[in-house]
């Protein structure tokens, strides 16, 4: 038996984030031979992240929807532990399908109307929630000092396309004009979200643009899913062993569409619609991902038509790192630097 699965396997109290906490030689020992992929270096935390994934048990993807449900939410806990926050607090909506759950974050310390961000949950549309990325809401909005707003959109494969896009043009729209009520800036408020959520992010700020009281004042791109039309280098470099896999993306896609969409729908594939126009940006992704392609092919596109985008490859990380602000030293880091970005985009 291997020493993670030791580890793992027989010290049950042990968890991800107290083998992190490990040396950096000794998590370098339990990460294994370096992984090396064109010219980039798989981080050790990310790589030890990866074999422990693998000793405990079969992949979300895998297992029953429902199920994989539950585990996505345990494991996003385990990385993201429970960061303090001055407040948090839910609020339910009328949504295109029916109530639709806001979850508010005010960071320690914000008084008065300030900046905001909507975030949208990552997850490939049929994973996530607000418990999911909980600790990813507490982190930016303490840490970049403004009040986040998380939206409980409906999932996949009970609620397929447009069922997601649909709550997150609501969430958006009443977000935007209400936000004296609920204590925003209604001129600093941002959109954004992570890989799923970060599409839908993209496509907001598109369906936003020409509407001066709707329009959002920055893009918080994390991963984002960019593409449904082609398949990337990138999807086929990383589509197995790097977390998200292509059999993970596969049952997220064919769960959320039905089989008879256009696939450039404007409500889809934000790489493949007019970006004139949009707010500025500050899209990460990461560098063993099978999204790298797309999401730096989105950074490239608003770039060439004038947008203000600032691009950031975290070379040594793997998706879902967004999750893994309690978790070791290098996703916490990367993470700092995409909420410093955020209070920039909005001061």
């Amino acid at each position: 038996m291997s020493l993670v699965a030791q580890l793992t396997g027989t010290a049950r109290g042990v968890t991800a984030r107290s083998i992190l906490r490990l040396p950096r030689p000794v998590i370098r020992r339990l990460a294994g031979a370096p992984v090396v992929i064109d010219g980039k270096t798989l981080d050790p935390e990310m790589q030890l992240m990866l074999r422990l994934q693998r000793v405990e048990g079969p992949a979300v993807e895998t297992l029953p929807i429902r199920k994989g449900r539950a585990k996505v939410v345990s494991a996003a806990k385990v990385v993201g532990g429970n960061l303090p926050i001055g407040a948090v607090t839910d609020r339910t909506i009328d949504g295109p399908g029916g109530p639709l759950t806001l979850r508010f974050y005010t960071p320690r310390g914000l008084t008065g109307d300030a900046p905001a961000l909507v975030y949208f949950h990552g997850g490939a549309w049929i994973y996530g929630d607000l418990e999911s990325h909980d600790a990813v809401c507490r982190f930016l909005a303490e840490e970049a000092q403004v009040r986040v707003i998380a939206v409980d959109y409906r999932l996949a494969p009970e609620a397929p396309f447009p069922a997601g896009f649909d709550d997150a043009w609501a969430a958006w729209k009443w977000v935007t004009e209400h936000a004296k009520g609920i204590a925003v800036d209604p001129t600093r408020i941002a959109v954004g979200g992570d890989s799923a959520g970060g599409c839908f992010a993209a496509l907001v700020a598109q369906h936003a643009v020409g509407d001066e009281g709707i329009q959002p004042a920055f893009q918080l791109l994390i991963y984002p899913v960019t593409d449904f039309l082609n398949t990337s280098a990138s999807r086929r470099t990383y589509a197995d062993g790097f977390y998200l896999t292509e059999a993970y993306m596969e049952l997220g896609e064919e769960s959320y569409l039905l089989g008879d969409e256009d696939k450039a729908d404007p409500r889809l594939s934000p790489l493949h619609q007019d970006v004139t126009g949009v707010a500025p940006a500050h899209l990460v992704t990461a560098g063993f991902d099978l999204l790298l392609d797309e999401g730096k092919a989105y950074a490239d596109k608003l770039r060439a038509v004038g947008v203000p985008v600032e691009y950031v490859c975290e070379e040594g990380l793997i998706h879902s790192f967004a999750n893994m602000v309690a978790a070791g030293t290098s996703a916490p880091r990367a993470m700092r630097r995409i909420a410093a970005a955020l209070q920039r985009g909005l001061s």
